[in-house]
């Protein structure tokens, strides 16, 4: 029962996924109440594992006008990801064997109402396969189409 907010649908298109995992995030006060608003894209964004802690880079939420002028937050801050010290050295061992990427999917709010951010172990997609996707997206959506049609 968790309410999406965003989700990053390039990493679907550029990426296989392999395997997902919802981790939490570290927020500050204004950022909390812009992401709860919707105000949160994660097109460009990736995971990054720097010095033994996982980053969340490239992510932009916008800021609050309410906000003091002052006290406006960076809107593409690394962010820091809340996951524990197996999660991150497994994942890490993925990355630097397999030649692997950690992409961020969706950001969404959970049954306890925190937010949290679902991110994956991906593989790069070639070309061929980018199209391949796109043929087998196209051919589904003329089927459903159909079956409206003629029942």
């Amino acid at each position: 029962m968790s309410v999406t907010i965003a989700r990053n649908k390039k990493a679907f298109y550029d990426y296989e996924i392999l395997e997902t995992l919802e981790v939490g995030i570290e927020l500050k006060g204004s950022e909390v109440k812009s992401v709860r608003l919707g105000r949160i894209n994660l097109k460009d964004s990736f995971v990054r594992i720097i010095k033994g802690e996982a980053f969340l880079l490239g992510a932009h939420i916008s800021y609050l006008d309410s906000v003091n002028p002052h006290f406006k937050p960076n809107e593409t801050r690394d962010r820091k990801l809340l996951l524990h010290r197996k999660q991150i050295d497994k994942w890490l061992g993925c990355v630097m064997q397999n030649g692997l990427t950690i992409a961020a999917l969706s950001v969404y709010l959970n049954d306890k109402n925190r937010i949290k951010i679902q991110i994956a172990l991906a593989k790069g997609k070639t070309l061929h396969d980018k199209r391949e996707s796109i043929k087998r997206k196209e051919a589904d959506r003329e089927a459903r189409a159909a079956i409206k049609r003629y029942g």
